[in-house]
């Protein structure tokens, strides 16, 4: 299952990555992510490992990821396994103009699948992939470069 989205952001790709790289700010602006804690490391780089919750239904599920690729202001990728699911999130920033397209591409697979599927959940996991970047443009947008 692949759940992917993009997004144009109207500010320059040093504010976007500083926006998103910045984990320990993340509890100001970020109501899909909550609870981010930094576990190993100290900042967003591979091999840091990190913690938070989504809420795909009122039940939260607590995420503990490890980022396995971070290029800064180009990508990043974070992998995990949770509920016998294995998933991998990739996001790409290209920069176009003094705009920048974020790109998330979501990867999941494991034989609990098709239970999620069941119940809705890739549903649920695109909107909030959706809401994540919409809160990431939003506070770019409103740093003012």
């Amino acid at each position: 299952m692949i759940i992917e989205e993009s997004i144009e952001i109207h500010a320059p790709l040093a504010t976007v990555w500083r926006v998103f790289s910045r984990m320990e700010d993340w509890e100001s602006w970020n109501t899909v992510c909550e609870n981010c804690c930094l576990i190993e490391g100290d900042e967003m780089a591979a091999g840091t490992c990190f913690t938070f919750t989504l809420r795909p239904y009122r039940i939260p599920l607590k995420i503990a990821p490890r980022i396995v690729k971070c290029e800064p202001g180009k990508e990043v990728v974070w992998a995990g396994s949770r509920l016998g699911v294995h998933a991998e999130h990739r996001f790409t920033f290209e920069e176009r103009g003094g705009r920048v397209v974020l790109t998330s591409v979501e990867s999941f697979r494991g034989l609990m699948l098709w239970i999620s599927r069941l119940v809705f959940v890739p549903a649920k996991l695109h909107r909030l992939t959706r809401k994540l970047l919409l809160a990431i443009k939003s506070q770019a947008e409103s740093c003012g470069g």
